[in-house]
């Protein structure tokens, strides 16, 4: 049986917008750099696996905060410029809460079946704030 295949395409215009196959653009400002957009990425993955995973519990996301950091230097094991280390926050609400062990389940899920995340040779650190408690 053959995986599921998902395919995204972007288009980039001389003003520097980014738009996608469907139409939606960004006009990202001078300060945006391919960094920043690739942290907002997985951001908003890490957000959107979640959600994918509170739907099939019955549990709605009714609010949520974010933010992500990176470090960039020399990798050790090739001497090349890369992200080394990156961090994600977020900060949700939950309506249920489900217990603490299917919480931590559906917390793991998002973060495993993000794919940006995935795709990171250095592994994101995440932390969460669930209903104004640190987990």
């Amino acid at each position: 049986m053959e995986a599921k295949e998902f395919r995204y395409a972007i288009g980039l215009g001389a003003d520097g917008a980014v738009s996608t196959e469907g139409g939606a653009t960004l006009v990202p400002g001078a300060d945006w750099t391919p960094e920043h957009l690739l942290l907002a990425a997985l951001v908003r993955c890490t957000l959107k696996s979640l959600r994918h995973h509170l739907d099939r519990a019955g549990v709605a996301l009714a609010g949520s905060l974010g933010g992500a950091s990176a470090r960039v230097t020399k990798r050790d094991s090739d001497g090349r410029f890369a992200l080394v280390e990156a961090a994600v926050e977020l900060s949700i609400r939950l309506e249920p809460e489900p217990g603490a062990d299917a919480l931590a389940a559906l917390l793991a899920k998002a973060e495993r079946d993000c794919f940006v995340g995935a795709s990171l040779t250095a592994p994101p650190a995440y932390r969460w704030v669930v209903n104004d408690r640190e987990l």
